[in-house]
């Protein structure tokens, strides 16, 4: 036998084990319980997302979920804490926009978006919202608020989910587009922001709508302005930004699940089936929709190019708005 054709059957032996072995993880994934990193706090639309997730996925798979609340530094924390865990399908990350928004926000943020994560699917997403407290003379609508901010030029606080989150820069996107100074405030989770706008601490804050919604009921917040592109059908009442105003405000956070870089091909199917089960079912869509939350569900090469295309948004973002990075 030449040394090329043995050096073939060989690379043919090893890589049919490597397909052999996959499958055989695949078949008997999960064996025990999984580890969800949220890399925000708890009452945040990360944590509703997650807490769904967790919830259909031990049904469906019959190991717990353990959903594990990393917050700190806009997401980075516990983000980079997955990304140096082991690629086995027992670790995964519920990822929103500010996944995308860090790399070119921090100049340190330690992951590759790209290389680090296997991506496995959008859950759903949402527009960006502007909520401030009711009780404040400029809470009739948006165009009252810009007029106050530019007659306070940065006395009025807005909060969000932290420095580099997907809350801060849709909120500095705002700014930039509407031309007013106000002061941002960051916080750990975009539930500890409106609960904070609620409780008079600040006036106002860009949040997802999870967090903000029983408050708004309760008549504790209003909604000013949606960053969505026109009015949806979970928020038929909400103006968007460009109704009040001011174009070019236009962001949807999204909701996904990501496994780590160099998972077994035969898992992240595993996984991708079974989350897309679980989004499809009506449960899921029900609770989904009670946070005004639209599922969008792709395939992770789908995925994997919105992510692309995200990391290049984000970076115009910042460069045109001249904010330094940290």
């Amino acid at each position: 036998m030449s040394t090329t054709r043995f050096v073939l059957l060989a690379a043919g032996f090893v890589a049919g084990m490597w397909l052999y072995a996959s499958g055989v993880l695949a078949q008997g994934y999960p064996s025990k319980p999984i580890r969800l990193i949220v890399p925000f706090g708890a009452g945040g639309g990360s944590d509703y997302v997650g807490r769904l997730v967790g919830l259909k996925l031990t049904q469906q798979l019959g190991q717990t979920i353990v959903v594990d609340n990393r917050p700190g530094a806009a997401s980075l924390v516990g983000t980079e804490i997955a990304a140096r865990a082991a690629p086995d399908g027992y670790t995964l990350l519920l990822a929103d926009s500010g996944f995308t928004i860090n790399i070119a926000f921090y100049k340190d943020a330690k992951y590759d978006a790209l290389k680090d994560f296997d991506p496995v699917t959008v859950v759903a997403e949402t527009p960006y919202l502007l909520v401030v407290n009711p009780g404040l003379p400029y809470a009739g609508s948006l165009r009252d608020y810009i007029a106050a901010a530019r007659a306070q030029q940065g006395r009025i606080n807005i909060g969000s989910a932290g420095n580099g989150s997907g809350t801060h820069l849709s909120g500095e996107l705002f700014k930039l587009r509407a031309g007013i100074q106000v002061t941002h405030v960051p916080y750990k989770s975009a539930g500890a922001s409106v609960a904070d706008v609620a409780g008079g601490q600040i006036q106002s804050s860009m949040t997802s709508a999870p967090p903000a919604l029983p408050l708004v009921k309760s008549g504790r917040l209003k909604i000013l302005a949606s960053a969505a592109a026109k009015r949806t059908a979970l928020l038929p009442d909400v103006p968007t930004f460009a109704e009040g105003g001011v174009s070019g405000v236009e962001v949807t956070n999204w909701y996904s699940v990501m496994s780590v870089g160099g998972t077994p091909r035969p898992v992240l199917k595993r996984l991708h089936d079974e989350l897309t089960l679980a989004i499809a079912s009506a449960d899921m869509r029900e609770r989904l929709a009670a946070g005004a939350l639209e599922p969008a569900p792709n395939t992770p090469e789908q995925f994997r190019k919105m992510i692309a295309g995200e990391l290049q948004r984000w970076a115009r973002v910042i460069r045109d708005a001249g904010i330094r990075q940290e």
